[in-house]
């Protein structure tokens, strides 16, 4: 059902109603006016009258009340809610029905249709702007039934009217073959649908690459169609022992991808038919649970809301507004299995075409998407957090960034000048703000144009960049690619003027003024496709080119959402400075974290847009994309502060306002204090952050993390999006509010420690009252953990090479664990060839040791300062270093010492 449809009234089906009504009873009145005149007129002959006419009125009497009836039980039926029993995935469907051609199948019989339960219904006509009638259903030979429910939100979908019946045509699996690989087989249709151009024979592709994934591909075996143009791993040989099984439905076909060890479905494509035309691609499934993550990018909740919800794909430039498409496409989604298991299984599709993804109660998902071909994997996981690191072995590992990639950026549209820049860094450090990076936006350029700046305005922008470089700061430019260039020679011979640091890649989705052209776009399928997605502006030309442009590769319509993707591969991938790329997109797709960070885009600084970064943080670390972090601040004190507070834990850091705003220095003292203090435990924290991304760089594992995926048998965590933690141990409660002093947040079962006091809170998974007044933020180590952490300073260049302060949290039984990673924060490839440092802090039976996984010079340059231990339960009487007594503190449930080793002993 479109969006238009969502108010849909009632308004075609009571009038008809209304109608049967008044003609029921005018035909009743005519007969009961007609048998009362012939009682009264005696100058006529006389007429039979007493039997006749009382049989006539107890007739009409009869179809009155009948009818009186009807109306009131439908207007009943149309108010009452749906069934809120929990509904299941119907059984496989039946054979379809006979009859052959164009809609020339007989309509589906009432009784057929009306035993679909509501949130199994399937749209079969999701067009929009179009107020979907009996008769235009019918002539698809679909089922037409007004819902039952309230009507939907505006804006929002609701439960289709139009929808297909049991037995509506679709492909036979009529041959089924063994491969080195898996299966192949080939698939028939010999009923054309209501789109043009049905392909009716495709070929099907199982692939069983590894036991834990499961990829099939359903193509035109005739001719070849696009190709998302990435890599992906090429299996060589069947998994042995695969988690999942596989069962084909032959008529109808369908697939049908089970857990092996809980038997839980979590893939039946027999729930709806599988359409297979040219520009109309659509693929049903039942899905195992109402929990579903990802689909990005969209602004929404981070667990996404599976009633009536179409997501659609086809990267737009917009500021971020809900139900609509964004900045980047991502078709991958995240599921946690039925029941509180903790299991979890992912789906990727791969495939860049416009598309929606429409969730519905079902629980049930409908990828529809308008070219290229069906080609996607099932990771089984077990668990959220392999889940996503299979995933990521398919798109492949976020790149390990470059050391001040971590630090705080600052930025603005409308310095004006480079001296004005120049002035905001200089207060910066007198104030003694921490501050890496300094940016410029589009202002510093020449006439806006990519890799020139300004010669007036901007004139002493090479020496303020030399006068950063100086103070061991960097600085990033922005580009926004206006035209055909050639990429690397203009970034070199610009890097000659401005030495600059990294790149800030706007407009990428990509963005255009103008829809289309400036001269028009070709009447063709390409730009007028027989069904649009649900495309903010309506048209796939809409503030970016003509989709029959032609590109290198394809043309525009298949390659529109690869734009950003590829332009951040040919930044990073340029190393024209022989060290880690730093590149920020704005418009990404699966992959991109091998390339660039992310920010969210454009925010009106509100507070409901500092809640929803949190979902918008945790969405890309689950799409491989963890550098990645909101614009912050350009607004008013208070949420300035809080969000610095929030910002400080973002992965990615940048205080980006606009004009006439305020930079950090022009706060209250009181503001900027809090601020100041907020980005030195940043710094902090820089040693942990930084193996946080080593983790994700060889392992797939998220930086920003959700509580579901540290406790995934707490189905309480699964909704949440107003705390997360860095990495499994770091828990973080923002205040997300104005004018309060406290935030309540969900502890889940075990032990926590105050990360600044050490006092425990022993969870039984409740929510606590924590106070936070405006110049505090939350953070909360979860027991078994040791955290690296450092003496912070201003600048990252400096504080890295600062001693460490390891912060153990012991469990009950006083063990607890963590790592170190460490090389020179810059180099290409330091952990493929071999040129870092790996440590591990293990403390058990009151002993604290380190140990050198891998050794290097790096590893030379970490000393250990100073030690603290929260949950030690007494007071010790020595503590000992390699065998020295050594000098140390305690208080409630702490130790604290100062040492200069390797090993600890507490006793």
């Amino acid at each position: 059902m479109s969006r238009s449809d969502s108010h849909r009234p009632r308004l075609t089906f009571l009038p008809r109603l209304h109608q049967c009504f008044v003609l029921s009873c005018t035909l009743l009145f005519s007969i009961v006016s007609y048998c009362s005149q012939t009682v009264t007129r005696p100058l006529l002959p006389r007429r039979p009258s007493c039997s006749a006419t009382t049989a006539l009125i107890s007739l009409g009497s009869l179809l009155l009340l009948v009818c009186g009836l009807w109306l009131l039980v439908t207007i009943f039926w149309l108010q009452a809610p749906s069934n809120s029993v929990p509904h299941r995935a119907p059984p496989p469907r039946g054979s379809p029905g006979t009859g052959g051609g164009d809609g020339g199948r007989a309509l589906p019989e009432p009784q057929a249709c009306g035993v679909v339960p509501e949130a199994w219904r399937f749209d079969c006509y999701p067009e929009r702007g179009v107020v979907v009638t009996r008769e235009l259903c019918e002539a698809r030979n679909c089922c037409f039934i007004p819902a039952s429910s309230s009507p939907p939100a505006l804006g929002r979908n609701g439960v289709p009217w139009c929808f297909y019946p049991p037995g509506f045509p679709s492909y036979s699996l009529v041959s089924v073959n063994a491969t080195d690989l898996g299966q192949t087989g080939t698939l028939v249709k010999t009923v054309k649908t209501y789109y043009p151009k049905d392909i009716l024979t495709l070929q099907l592709g199982l692939l069983y690459e590894t036991d834990n994934r499961l990829r099939v591909r359903i193509t035109d075996p005739s001719e070849s169609r696009f190709e998302v143009p990435i890599a992906v791993p090429k299996a060589t040989e069947k998994a042995s022992s695969p988690a999942y099984s596989v069962e084909l439905s032959n008529e109808p076909f369908g697939i049908i991808v089970k857990r092996t060890s809980t038997g839980a479905v979590l893939l039946n494509t027999t729930v709806a038919p599988l359409f297979y035309c040219d520009q109309f691609l659509q693929l049903s499934s039942s899905l195992s649970s109402q929990y579903i993550y990802g689909l990005g990018e969209h602004r929404s909740s981070f667990l996404h809301d599976i009633h009536w919800n179409t997501l659609t794909m086809w990267a737009r430039d917009v500021a971020p507004t809900e139900l609509t498409n964004l900045y980047g496409v991502h078709p991958f989604y995240l599921a946690m299995d039925e029941g509180g298991t903790g299991t979890a299984h992912g789906f990727f599709l791969l495939n860049s075409n416009a598309m929606d993804v429409v969730l519905q109660p079902g629980p049930a998902i409908t990828w529809r998407t308008i070219g290229g071909i069906l080609d996607f994997y099932v990771f089984l996981g077990p668990d959220p957090t392999s889940v996503i690191g299979q995933y990521l072995e398919v798109v492949g590992y976020p790149a390990m960034p470059v050391y001040w990639a971590l630090g705080y950026h600052l930025c603005r549209w409308g310095y004006g000048s480079s001296n004005a820049t120049w002035d905001v860094v200089k207060n910066m450090r007198n104030y003694g703000i921490p501050q890496d990076v300094q940016w410029n936006d589009i202002d510093y350029m020449d006439r806006s144009l990519d890799f020139t700046f300004d010669p007036t305005a901007f004139s002493t922008l090479p020496g303020m960049v030399k006068d950063l470089h100086s103070h061991g700061q960097r600085y990033v430019m922005m580009l926004v690619w206006p035209g055909l260039t050639w990429w690397y020679d203009n970034l070199k011979r610009f890097h000659d003027k401005v030495p600059f640091d990294g790149l800030w890649i706007d407009m990428n989705e990509p963005s255009s003024f103008v829809d289309g052209s400036t001269v028009g776009c070709p009447d063709t399928e390409l730009e007028n496709p027989p069904y649009t997605p649900g495309i903010l502006g309506g048209l796939l030309r809409a503030k970016t080119l003509c989709a029959s442009a032609v590109q290198k590769t394809s043309s525009h319509y298949n390659m529109h959402s690869l734009y950003g993707l590829l332009e951040a591969k040919a930044s990073a991938r340029s190393r024209m400075l022989g060290k880690r790329a730093f590149v920020i997109s704005r418009s990404t797709f699966p992959s991109q974290g091998q390339y660039s960070g992310h920010w969210l885009g454009d925010n009106r600084s509100h507070w409901k847009d500092m809640y929803t970064s949190i979902a918008g943080m945790l969405t890309f670390n689950l799409l491989g994309v963890p550098l990645v972090g909101a614009d912050i601040c350009q607004t008013e004190e208070e949420l300035c502060v809080r969000w610095t507070q929030l910002g400080a834990f973002y992965p990615f850091t940048r205080n980006h306002n606009s004009i006439d705003q305020k930079d950090p220095p022009a706060f209250s003292p009181a503001a900027r204090s809090a601020m100041k203090q907020s980005l030195l435990l940043r710094s902090s924290l820089f040693p942990l952050l930084y193996t946080l991304f080593h983790r994700a760089h060889t392992h797939g594992h998220t930086v920003a993390r959700p509580l579901l995926f540290e406790f995934p048998k707490d189905v309480r965590t699964y909704g949440i999006d107003r705390q997360f933690l860095w990495g499994k141990s770091l828990m973080v409660t923002p205040v997300l509010d104005p004018g309060v002093d406290y935030v309540v947040g969900y502890f889940p079962q075990g032990l926590w420690y105050d990360y600044y006091t050490g006092d425990s809170i022993r969870s039984k998974g409740e929510e606590l009252r924590l106070k936070a007044p405006l110049e505090h933020i939350n953070l909360h180590l979860r027991e078994g953990a040791v955290i690296p952490t450092q003496r912070p300073n201003t600048t990252l260049f400096v504080s890295s090479g600062q001693p460490l302060h390891l912060v153990s949290s012991l469990s009950e039984d006083g063990s607890a664990g963590g790592e170190l990673f460490w090389d020179d924060g810059e180099s290409i490839d330091t952990f493929e060839t071999d040129q870092y440092a790996h440590v591990v802090f293990t403390v058990v039976k009151n002993t604290m040791t380190s140990e050198v996984l891998h050794d290097h010079v790096e590893a030379s340059y970490i000393t250990v300062e100073t030690a603290s231990f929260y949950g030690v339960k007494m007071e010790p009487t020595r503590v000992m270093v390699n065998s020295h007594d050594a000098a140390f503190t305690y208080r409630a449930n702490q130790v604290r010492l100062g040492v200069r080793s390797q090993r600890l002993s507490v006793f």
